[in-house]
């Protein structure tokens, strides 16, 4: 059985950014999720836009979309990619908060790594605009749901 190599590190050890120049351009789209969970007197507030922060929807949307055009930032070995389009949706149920981020580009690598930073940026931005009135909030499943070449 052949040895896999981590593309992460150079023959000797040492961290590096993997080499995609020899690979082609595809349209490459991915999606993410993650979960805010809370109190169904938090999500009344949020139904009712009487949150004392204000949309909060719309912040935590906004941040999102920032978050994935910000990945290569954020994580030291993710290339820089031009983005074509990012969404960031939510669903709510009477105990939470769903996050539904996804994320399109032409490029030589995926878009993962930023549909999860977009997710997970949403969900830290709702909490913290929402964690004066409640303090039990927790953030779980935060996962890649689709990653396709094209």
């Amino acid at each position: 059985m052949k040895k896999k190599t981590l593309s992460h590190l150079d023959s000797t050890g040492a961290a590096r950014i993997v080499d995609v120049g020899a690979k082609p351009v595809q349209k490459r789209f991915a999606s993410a999720s993650a979960t805010l969970h809370c109190r169904p007197a938090t999500i009344r507030l949020l139904k009712k836009s009487a949150l004392p922060k204000g949309d909060v929807l719309a912040t935590a949307r906004i941040a999102g979309i920032q978050a994935a055009k910000q990945t290569a930032a954020l994580i030291p070995l993710c290339h820089t990619l031009l983005i074509d389009s990012v969404t960031v949706d939510f669903s709510v149920s009477a105990t939470s908060v769903q996050i539904l981020t996804s994320v399109s580009i032409h490029g030589k690598t995926g878009v993962e790594m930023e549909a999860l930073t977009a997710a997970s940026i949403a969900a830290l931005t709702l909490y913290d605009m929402m964690k004066a009135v409640d303090t039990d909030m927790h953030i779980t499943d935060l996962r890649v749901l689709t990653k396709i070449k094209i």
